[in-house]
């Protein structure tokens, strides 16, 4: 039975009983303390846990999820993979555990022609929790009591680790058959080689306490019991196609079996060979997934995660001896087997593999320069006695080279060199950490989340105005002091002009940071007081805090007043974010559909868009561009907002943002009918012809295969291309040339300076062999060594270094050595430069610079034979070569 099969006959199942079936949501997690989405529970955990209403009693999803803390053991075992899709059913207080296990029990038996999955009811072992007589009794039902065993809290007990929602669960096992192991069931079967996991119905029925591990306390039932289960997809697959793995089932072993081909190889022949085969597989198939979700490869968080995975296949790809770009043979292999559950892959392939291919492209680039790198780095640690990198060359390599630690790890094993891998994990972690704080810090400031959580639970959801209105009469809720709590009626904090605090408001019209648009600037205003607003963030879903400065009066929670937006901070923040849905349609319609944004930032009067794409834009094309977004701006396109679900907002036609997560309805933004569709929360003019002029600004690259543009919108629009005309205007007049003239004057003097710049450099090279020649004649004999010192003026380094090993190429065959000095804008050059009969008599170059470079207030370092350095006390310069000449005589004495 084919994977798409398998999903589909679990959807179809759960909606024949009732159950609401919910689109998988994003790889990209809504949880800002998840990477990814890494359960099939992750999207309705408001719902479990119930800080929101769940908007139906029972739903049922086939989940995408990614999971990467074993990404190192991707290959090695047949057990770890890293993207994965996860089958599940849910209850908000509707049914429990007889009717889950009564489901479940249905759809794993059933009969194929049924709808069921038409496992052997013989060979099913369900666990339960120790004294969860309830789940035992529930399976009574179906199953011989020999073969329900009951586990404890380390199997069998489901909790987020910190106080909350817990319970119970049962896992349904298979048994595979005696030749994957001894009988027994799966408490004889640490492994599950024989008895695999295919199920867990979570029952969700206490609420525990604060505790470490296993130990904390059960406070009480929870008001509602509620059912999470996932069911692994790849596993039922594996166990219905009859094959050993999720490496071998229908959506991944193409591209294992391609990758074979292209290197020749026999899968199941070699080990080493199949781990690599395994980690191209999986990886490849995970980089499909992801950049299809809108992640972009990039330096940390979830783009460093998807380079790392396209890096490892491409290394492993190489490794296994294909030298060429594989990512072009292999992606295409891997969206063919999984169109059939994800049909959109194959509509979004042109940009899915312009991003892949182009880190691909880097990465193979990457890897001849890196490797340089890391065979320097090699090289030093050797020569230190203590073949070991340490944590912060590692992470340099990441960072800066952009090497993933297991390349990294790999390449240091193949040199007999170890890696402090424990630095290098410390040093991502601080990275991660200090991104992580400034996002937090951004929507909370130092308050701690709880605080707002408190006032909404107290209060509900703030009454939001900011599509309708710039004015409304509020009241205080609560003042969330910096660095305190949140409070509400009458009580404390109260705060004083001078001071800045967060305000929650009843209802209010600023519009809040997201969606890449800046918040709303205003005022407020009481009786007797008034104050700056200066942002606005949303610290926790359905509630609006605005951070404000108090300029007049007392603030306190309680206070009636007036919320009133800058008017004209609205109308060019509008101006830019619709300015910024015009740009991408423009974007699109010359370039073509690939180039879809991937992110964007819009305050008042400038706006930036990244979008996907591959190279410069040419001059012409950022001149069509320009031309086709300020047309649209002349038509006056009708703007307008509509709202519906998801799925009936792509059937519409409309682009979402990649990485950002939508409920299940939303807001789809629209101008000039289907010329541009986007779901979007901003806020927009009302036609396209208030946008005014857009002027772009800027072009530039953001990252392997992302470009960014910026431009100015509205008034600052009209100012940025005044700005250039008077620019125009002012070369003219220097120049004394008519504006349409000025480039071919300009392009005129740039080839006169060309050709005057060639005859200084070979002025100067005609006056450096003269020179050359002058002191090598003047050469004097220290202790047996032909010994040059001089200090020609005003050369540079490089004139210096060329002038040393020049004269020293005259002095022959005999000892000799080479020292100068040049003063040039009241800074020191320094070159010493020895030849190998020197060396011979225990002169070093980079002595003889350290010599002079004393006196001269200065440093510098080399090789024997040439050293080079520099100082910042010209005075300093005959105590140098004096210096130099004490040196010399002191080594042959």
């Amino acid at each position: 039975m084919q994977t798409a099969e398998i999903r589909r006959r679990f959807l179809e199942h759960f909606e024949q009983r009732g159950h609401t079936v919910v689109p998988s949501a994003s790889l990209v997690s809504p949880d800002p303390s998840l990477l990814f989405t890494v359960a099939g529970m992750v999207p309705f955990i408001p719902y479990l846990t119930g800080r929101e209403p769940a908007p139906y009693p029972r739903a049922t999803s086939v989940q995408k999820c990614v999971r990467t803390l074993d990404i190192e053991e991707v290959g090695k075992t047949t057990r770890h993979g890293t993207f994965f899709q996860m089958n599940g059913n849910f209850s908000f207080g509707d049914y429990f555990k007889t009717e889950a296990i009564q489901y479940a029990w249905e759809l794993v038996t059933g009969s194929v022609a049924d709808g069921g999955l038409g496992l052997d009811p013989e060979r099913i072992w369900p666990t339960v929790y120790l004294d969860d007589d309830e789940a035992f009794a529930a399976w009574r039902a179906y199953v011989p009591e020999e073969r329900i065993q009951r586990r404890g809290m380390d199997d069998n007990y489901w909790s987020t680790g910190a106080p909350g929602p817990a319970g119970p669960c049962s896992e349904i096992h298979y048994d595979r058959g005696p030749e994957f192991g001894p009988g027994g069931g799966p408490a004889v079967d640490p492994t599950g080689d024989r008895y695999l996991e295919i199920w867990n119905l979570v029952f969700m029925q206490y609420e525990r306490g604060p505790g470490e591990g296993k130990d904390f306390p059960i406070l009480g039932d929870l008001p509602k019991q509620n059912i999470d289960t996932g069911m692994g997809l790849e596993r039922v697959a594996y166990l219905l196609q009859g094959v050993d793995n999720m490496y071998e089932i229908d959506e991944v072993a193409p591209v294992l079996r391609r990758a074979a081909d292209l290197a020749g190889v026999r899968y199941g022949a070699d080990h080493e060979a199949d781990v690599r085969l395994r980690v191209v597989a999986d990886h490849v198939r995970s980089g499909l997934m992801l950049i299809g979700d809108g992640v972009t490869p990039g330096n940390e968080g979830r783009g460093y995660i998807l380079r790392r995975l396209l890096r490892r296949a491409v290394r492993s790809m190489k490794l296994l001896g294909v030298d060429e770009a594989t990512l072009p043979e292999l992606l295409p292999v891997s969206r063919d087997a999984m169109s059939a559950s994800y049909p959109e892959l194959a509509g979004d392939f042109a940009r899915i593999s312009g991003v892949a291919y182009a880190e691909e492209e880097a990465f193979r680039r990457t890897l001849t320069a890196g490797t340089a790198l890391f065979d320097t780095a090699v090289g030093q640690a050797k020569q230190s006695g203590t073949p070991a990198l340490s944590g912060a060359q590692a992470f340099s390599l990441h960072d800066t080279y952009g090497f993933p630690i297991d390349v990294t790890l790999e390449m240091a094993a193949e040199q007999g060199v170890t890696v402090d891998e424990s630095g290098f994990r410390a040093l991502m972690k601080e990275q991660r950490d200090r991104a992580r704080a400034d996002a937090r810090a951004k929507r909370t400031g130092s308050v701690d989340v709880l605080a707002y959580r408190r006032l909404l639970s107290e209060f509900g959801p703030t009454d939001w105005r900011a599509y309708d209105a710039l004015r409304t009469d509020s009241r205080v809720l609560g003042v969330v002091d910096e660095s305190d709590d949140a409070t509400s009626g009458d009580a404390e904090p109260v705060v004083g002009a001078g001071g800045i605090t967060r305000v929650v408001l009843d209802r209010t019209p600023f519009y809040a940071e997201s969606g890449g648009q800046v918040a709303d600037a205003g005022e407020l205003t009481w009786d007797g007081g008034r104050a700056e607003v200066i942002d606005v963030q949303r610290p926790v879903k359905g509630l609006v805090a605005h951070q404000v400065r108090v300029l007049e009066g007392e603030l306190r929670a309680g206070t009636e007043l007036t919320a009133q937006v800058d008017r004209e901070w609205r109308l060019s923040a509008c101006q830019a974010h619709s300015g910024t849905h015009v740009l991408h349609a423009a974007l699109r319609q010359v370039l073509g559909p690939q180039a879809l944004q991937s992110g964007s930032y819009n305050r008042p009067g400038y706006l930036r868009l990244d979008f996907a794409w591959q190279g410069a834009l040419t001059p012409q094309q950022r001149l069509d561009i320009e031309d086709v977004a300020n047309a649209a701006v002349r038509a006056d396109h009708g703007v307008r907002a509509l709202y519906m679900t998801l799925p009936e907002a792509r059937e519409f036609g409309a682009l979402a943002l990649f990485g950002e997560t939508y409920g299940e309805q939303v807001r789809v933004v629209e101008i000039g009918g289907e010329w541009s569709r986007e779901l979007c929360g901003g806020t927009h003019v009302r036609g396209s012809a208030q946008i005014g002029t857009l002027a772009l600004t800027g072009e530039s690259s953001v990252g392997s295969g992302a470009r960014r543009v910026e431009a100015a919108v509205g008034l600052e629009g009209f100012r940025y291309l005044a700005r250039e005309r008077d620019l125009v205007r002012q070369l003219a007049d220097l120049l004394k040339t008519p504006q349409d003239g000025i480039v071919d004057r300009v392009s005129g003097m740039l080839s006169r300076l060309r050709d005057a710049d060639k005859e200084l450099a070979d002025l100067r090279a005609q006056q450096t062999l003269a020179a050359a020649g002058d002191l090598a004649g003047a050469a004097t004999d220290v202790g047996g060594v032909a010994v040059v010192t001089g200090a020609p003026a005003g050369l540079s380094g490089g004139d210096l270094r060329s002038l040393a090993l020049d004269v020293r190429g005259r002095l022959g065959e005999k000892p000799a050595a080479v020292v100068l000095a040049s003063a040039a804008d009241g800074k020191v050059a320094l070159i010493a430069a020895v030849n190998p009969a020197a060396q011979q008599r225990g002169l070093s170059a980079n002595d003889l610079l350290k010599a002079a470079a004393g006196p001269v207030g200065g440093r510098g370092g080399g090789k024997p034979d040439v050293a080079q350095g520099g100082g910042t006390d010209p005075a300093g310069i005959p105590a140098a070569l004096a210096a130099v000449q004490q040196a010399i005589g002191a080594a042959g004495s």
